[in-house]
């Protein structure tokens, strides 16, 4: 599955763009830099019923975009 592909099923799924899903993160405080990616997929399995992949396919794109900066975070590209 492409990168893009995940974010499109996303998407679907959630019927919300990471636009959409940074605002809700913003809202419930969830973006800081302490946050885990342990607590970022139970997060996104709760309240977006989101499994592992997609959860971590968002955790890079918010990176990416510099919209969160965890503290522990590498991404290897």
């Amino acid at each position: 599955m492409s990168f893009q592909a995940y974010l499109d099923t996303i998407k679907k799924q959630t019927g919300l763009d990471p636009q959409q899903i940074k605002e809700k993160f913003d809202k419930q405080s969830i973006l800081k830099s302490t946050l885990t990616a342990t607590e970022w997929v139970g997060w996104c399995e709760h309240d977006l019923k989101l499994g592992r992949g997609h959860a971590m396919a968002l955790w890079k794109y918010f990176v990416e975009k510099g919209w969160f900066t965890p503290s522990t975070t590498r991404l290897i590209k």
